[in-house]
């Protein structure tokens, strides 16, 4: 049976700044590919660059900011980063109002933020574990994952709609503002931040820079939902480009259609939020983990099965709905675990090498199916993501490792799953 657990009023601002960036973040989704378009007459090619290399370079560049974010406070470390994504995406909006916004600049924006956004998840999964126990770890990334989902249910439809009213860089703008906003949030926290862990003893430059790689790929379990979950979001994000020219350029889907599709399923995100710790309370969180990294994997094969039509459209939200239920469950039982999992003085080492694999991973095999798409067709290359997909649960851990309880903290749970 649960405890309630008080998350406190440091997790309520820390809560709220994220939720004011994300909504902010989903009324921007997809800003710079419309401003490419529509402004600077970009190219597909160009179009396509712009996602990839952001994310790529944008993870080179986070490298080394994982071990120097670990013996720092956290709070600063968040409130730059917001502001740094404010003025880098304030500067979009300013150029184009001077008549000197260029391609060179989106892309530098696009590094720039990606860089960035991955600072502030490691910093604000680090500092999260400080303010939060550990019976309300669960509780709290699942109120993370609804917001994320619920963003992303409320934002696009409404960013679309004020760039058909308001010009191309109006989201550019909220989403700049939200950022600003988010920081002002992590500024309001007036709870005094725990001192950052002490350096034990001075490591080599390079040793320290992949202390996050070595420390998942020699823990027992981490190292396997590491392979896993890169293999799975890298192929769920590679099919998805390839989904929109199936629909828009092959089926002829009408654009309205389209954002039907894939709005309407990311109302499984909610649902599947809310239920992250009723699965977790009654069966276990190893059982969950292992159920539903399964499951997520078999729901995307139902793609290359699009037809035309409300057959094709049925075909598209029920399977993007089952998915991204499942999804949303790992996901927030898996942040958790993570978190609990890893030894304190290098929760934000860990987090940035995850964050950073998981952008070049995504990058790379998004690159590698937009080749085989182009040399087979987008149906094909959605069925051999598909495919593969299906595999993936090998890669899951059979038993996740158990954590111990300390005298001193009650059990997430009251049954014998409840920590790995």
């Amino acid at each position: 049976m649960w405890r309630r657990a008080k998350l406190g009023r440091a997790f309520g601002w820390l809560w709220a700044a994220y939720a004011v960036s994300a909504y902010g973040t989903g009324l921007g989704f997809g800003a710079f590919s419309v401003v490419a378009i529509t402004v600077l007459n970009a190219s597909s090619a160009q179009v396509a660059t712009l996602s990839a290399s952001g994310l790529a370079i944008g993870a080179l560049l986070a490298i080394p900011l994982g071990p120097w974010m670990e013996f720092r406070a956290k709070r600063p470390v968040m409130i730059a980063t917001d502001l740094i994504r404010f003025v880098a995406l304030a500067s979009i909006p300013l150029a184009y109002c001077l008549g000197g916004l260029s391609f060179a600049q989106l892309l530098a924006v696009c590094i720039v933020t990606a860089a960035a956004k991955i600072a502030f998840t490691a910093a604000s999964g680090a500092y999260l574990k400080t303010i939060v126990p550990a019976n309300g770890l669960l509780m709290a990334t699942s109120r993370f994952e609804s917001t994320t989902w619920s963003a992303t249910v409320i934002g696009p439809p409404l960013g679309g709609a004020a760039i058909g009213l308001l010009g191309p860089v109006t989201t550019v703008v909220v989403d700049a503002v939200s950022y600003l906003l988010s920081a002002l949030g992590i500024l309001a926290i007036r709870e005094p931040e725990q001192p950052a862990p002490l350096r034990k003893a001075r490591a080599r430059r390079w040793s320290d820079i992949v202390e996050g790689w070595r420390y998942i790929l020699t823990h027992p379990t981490l190292r396997w939902f590491f392979v896993n979950t890169m293999l799975v979001n890298g192929l769920i994000m590679a099919a998805e480009p390839l989904l929109s020219v199936l629909l828009l350029a092959h089926l002829r889907f009408p654009v309205w259609e389209y954002g039907l599709a894939f709005a309407v399923p990311c109302i499984g995100g909610l649902i599947g939020s809310r239920l992250a710790r009723r699965v977790v309370s009654r069966f276990g969180e190893q059982t969950v983990l292992r159920v539903f990294g399964t499951v997520r994997a078999c729901w995307p094969l139902g793609l290359a099965f699009i037809r035309p039509g409300l057959a094709g459209l049925a075909i598209v939200m029920v399977t993007e709905f089952g998915l991204i239920i499942c999804i949303s469950i790992f996901n927030a039982v898996f942040a958790a675990y993570r978190l609990n999992n890893t030894d304190a003085d290098r929760h934000a080492r860990v987090l940035a090498a995850w964050s950073i694999s998981s952008s070049i991973s995504i990058a790379a095999i998004t690159v590698t199916w937009g080749l085989l798409a182009q040399l087979t067709s987008p149906r094909v290359a959605i069925a051999l993501a598909g495919v593969l997909l299906l595999a993936t649960p090998l890669l899951l851990p059979r038993q996740a490792e158990r954590e111990p309880v300390r005298s001193d903290e009650e059990p997430v749970l009251s049954n014998d799953s409840a920590r790995a």
